[in-house]
């Protein structure tokens, strides 16, 4: 549904974490929207909490494309410099994948980790249905950009060096933390004499025996640097939107505005800051330092659609925290399976599909009011509900329906057409290869129920299923649902 440059796009809010507010959303350039969203460092395989946060990047990208926007989509790949806190302590994530699959400590084998977690991610990514970003740079490929920038701020006297490596001096930016703080932020920072502030944050990190080569020493970028960099080689020194999780909001996200707007003389980082909630746990946040995460394989290995873990998701608002237990996740998996059934019964009444230029002025309501529900800071749970209100609806046309169907999957991204349309040509395929016996015994079946002889059909339904078929009813003017037992 892109709209070319000369038309309108559609008005669109956002909460936007800087003003702490709900914003109408207005474009650097017109009818075209920049975002990038703080992307994975691919260090081990991906977690469902983890993929929260890139379901909602997919959403919004949906819900832009839906209102005719064009996207500039980009989601970093972070395979250095990202240490196990968001500040400056513990351990290289990197380095501890190295030794955790006990390869050389060399940058070779950082690479080959990343691209192996990075493939892991992308099929993910895949099992979700989300949409390929733009670009997904890789921290590693842009350590040139890293230096010019930190170059940048050294000039400018925003950066220092100490023995450690180079900082960036808070004190130098006014409105520093103007995301938000968390409690016992100071405790995060960490202590370091050598540092001017206790909020200061490495820029570039020293290491004599692993790392770059640059100007000011051999070493490793900080995490926030890379962002900034990134973000400014394919978005401009300011873009519309940068996304992440909350738990990016009191360091990574402060400390990538504060060197950003730093080196590009006061020019805003990104103008619209979203951040999604956490999906929780056993009480907390779920993270792969517990050792208990969730991965997509692990829920396909329980018989659970990875689009039912997405269907889930979208019943809450992405900037609710909710909390993950299977027993949700088996009824979110049950309410999908009927949403595919449900379009799978129309798509078997359903002789054509109504041209849009047709269409009644009751399916043009459902559409406005999806388009108006998503467009208000991607109300995903009342477009859903808008949904099950569509598959009931008896003043809309097969044909109409399927088409508005379509335009809920385009922005929900839950592929139910698409699952739909398979499941009718397997069923199609079965009702083919039925054995004669069990065909007439469904022909009797049949003719029992429009005689309204409830007990016969049903008598003839389970010697159906003795047979190894199960037949269900699917509404009074359609065929009955075939399948195996």
């Amino acid at each position: 549904m892109n709209k070319n440059s000369t038309e309108e796009v559609n008005k669109i809010t956002l909460y936007n974490t800087l003003g702490k507010e709900k914003q109408t959303f207005t474009p650097i350039t017109p009818n075209k929207v920049g975002m990038y969203h703080c992307g994975p460092t691919v260090y081990d395989y991906p977690h469902i909490g983890n993929l929260r946060s890139y379901v909602f990047a997919d959403t919004l990208r949906r819900v832009f494309e839906f209102s005719g926007y064009e996207v500039n989509q980009v989601i970093n790949i972070t395979d250095i410099g990202h240490l196990s806190s968001d500040a400056d302590e513990g351990e290289d994530k990197m380095t501890k994948a190295i030794l955790r699959e006990e390869k050389p400590m060399t940058l070779i084998s950082m690479r080959e980790i990343a691209d192996h977690y990075y493939s892991a991610f992308r099929d993910a990514q895949k099992d979700l249905n989300m949409i390929s970003a733009t670009t997904y740079p890789f921290a590693s490929d842009h350590i040139n950009e890293d230096i010019e920038m930190i170059n940048t701020l050294l000039a400018k006297d925003v950066g220092y060096k100490t023995s450690r490596g180079i900082y960036f001096d808070t004190s130098k930016k006014s409105d520093y933390g103007k995301l938000g703080q968390a409690e016992g932020d100071e405790s995060r920072i960490g202590e370091d004499s050598e540092k001017r502030n206790y909020k200061d944050f490495a820029i570039w990190k020293f290491d004599d025996k692993l790392g770059y080569e640059t100007p000011f020493g051999r070493g490793f970028p900080g995490w926030h640097i890379e962002c900034s960099a990134m973000s400014s080689k394919y978005l401009g020194d300011s873009f519309d939107i940068h996304t992440g999780g909350v738990d990016h909001i009191p360091v990574h996200h402060n400390n990538e505005i504060a060197q950003s707007e730093s080196a590009h003389d006061g020019a805003p980082l990104a103008n619209y800051w979203m951040h999604n909630a956490f999906l929780i746990f056993d009480g907390g946040k779920m993270a792969k330092s517990s050792g208990t995460f969730i991965t997509i394989d692990s829920l396909k290995e329980k018989g659970i659609d990875p689009l039912a873990y997405r269907y889930w998701l979208l019943t809450a608002r992405y900037s609710t925290a909710i909390s993950f237990s299977y027993d949700a996740l088996e009824d979110a998996g049950r309410a999908y399976g009927k949403l595919v059934d449900s379009v799978t019964s129309i798509l078997r009444k359903v002789k054509t599909t109504a041209g849009a230029e047709s269409e009644s002025e009751i399916s043009k309501n459902y559409r406005n009011n999806l388009l108006n529900f998503v467009n208000d800071d991607l109300d995903t749970p009342k477009a859903i509900a808008l949904l099950w209100s569509l598959l009931k609806e008896i003043e809309i046309e097969d044909g109409e329906k399927i088409n508005l169907i379509e335009s809920f999957d385009k922005v929900l991204g839950l592929k139910i057409l698409e699952k739909a349309e398979e499941q009718k040509k397997k069923e199609e395929r079965l009702e083919e290869d039925l054995p004669e016996e069990v065909r007439e015994l469904i022909e009797e079946r049949e003719k029992a129920r429009l005689e309204k002889d409830w007990g016969q059909a049903d008598l003839l339904r389970i010697k159906i299923n003795e047979l190894g078929y199960k037949v269900e009813d699917t509404g009074a003017d359609s065929k009955p649902r075939i399948s195996r037992v």
